[in-house]
């Protein structure tokens, strides 16, 4: 990792407008590697972005995609949860959104390709040898995410430069694409992957100081990864009510849930989420475009119980610094 960035330091890409360009050369030009989040965005967008990281930093950065998903939808369920979602609209006087899913995968590659950008990563999948190979192939270096050691075993065969390790304390959504009943914990997942490879690992999961950062060394990680620490940044795109939210300790506790979006992530449990928990099946990005009016008008109310509110386990030590103070505190930590 020394040759893309100074310090073992990576903001996590944090889709839905939390990663900026501001956030992300702020980082970067602080030795650390900061990431864009391409998904939700349209390729257009995408490269306005990365088109600004060019003029803002002369370091390295990457850019984060999501995988496209081939799961089943059941549609019986998904209307059910439609008529659930009534209540929560109706309540906030807006309407249930429309499910679709088109992330515009194929253009967002080209483009990623177009700009050479430094380091690709990819999340909810592992994308084929081929494109692994033709994006190593103009330069770019490649990790996977992933949140067990058999899909760290796919993403070894793929060709991955690194993996970014994806313990249950992280924040946001769960990269997970190989179904498994394992939940696995920061600190196992670093160990059982590293009996396997010697490649580059990035842990990731509620890490949030530098003594959290010297714990995964440890156990052989080769840089951190860190999203919650960086929400509260100025340059950070969160919302002033996610913000608020983190800072004031709104909410006592995390969990995951399918609840917002159709897939797992670990956000505050709030109200939309104790009532909407048991009842979403298993349907992204279906349900986060169905949920996506209700969050909107939440967020517009200033009502923290009905928006989306990602955060990891270690939110508690979030702090409303500018981004190259955090990189700064990080490193003298890790210095100590």
């Amino acid at each position: 990792m020394e040759d893309i960035c100074k310090y073992p330091i990576v903001q996590a890409p944090m889709a839905g407008g939390v990663s900026t360009p501001k956030l992300a050369a702020a980082v970067s030009n602080s030795g650390g590697l900061g990431f864009l989040a391409a998904g939700y965005k349209s390729a257009r967008e995408l490269e306005q972005e990365i088109i600004e990281m060019y003029s803002l930093t002369k370091k390295p950065f990457g850019v984060n995609l999501f995988v496209p998903t081939n799961e089943k939808i059941a549609v019986d369920a998904l209307d059910c949860y439609q008529k659930e979602l009534s209540k929560a609209a109706k309540y906030l006087e807006c309407q249930v959104g429309i499910p679709k899913n088109d992330d515009e995968w194929n253009a967002k590659l080209d483009i990623i390709q177009k700009h050479r950008v430094p380091a690709v990563s990819f999340t909810f999948g592992c994308p084929d040898r081929e494109i692994v190979a033709s994006l190593k192939g103009i330069g770019s270096r490649v990790f996977v995410t992933i949140t067990t050691p058999q899909e760290a075993e796919v993403a070894l065969r793929a060709g991955a430069d690194a993996l970014c390790l994806q313990g249950i304390e992280a924040g946001g959504h769960r990269s997970t694409f190989l179904e498994s009943s394992v939940d696995y914990p920061l600190m196992k997942l670093l160990k059982e992957v590293r009996s396997i490879t010697k490649k580059p690992l990035i842990a990731a999961g509620g890490l949030m100081t530098g003594s959290d950062i010297k714990r995964v060394f440890q156990e052989g990680a080769s840089a951190a990864q860190l999203g919650t620490a960086f929400i509260c940044c100025p340059e950070s795109g969160a919302s002033a009510l996610h913000k608020e939210s983190i800072l004031q300790k709104r909410f006592n506790e995390t969990g995951v849930t399918r609840a917002f979006t159709g897939k797992r992530a670990r956000g505050f449990v709030n109200a939309f989420f104790i009532s909407y928990d048991k009842s979403a099946p298993s349907a992204y990005p279906h349900i986060h475009y169905m949920t996506k009016p209700i969050r909107a008008k939440a967020t517009q109310m200033n009502n923290s119980e009905y928006a989306s509110l990602w955060a990891g386990t270690g939110f508690t030590l979030a702090k409303e610094l500018p981004a190259h103070l955090i990189v700064e505190e990080l490193v003298q930590e890790l210095n100590e």
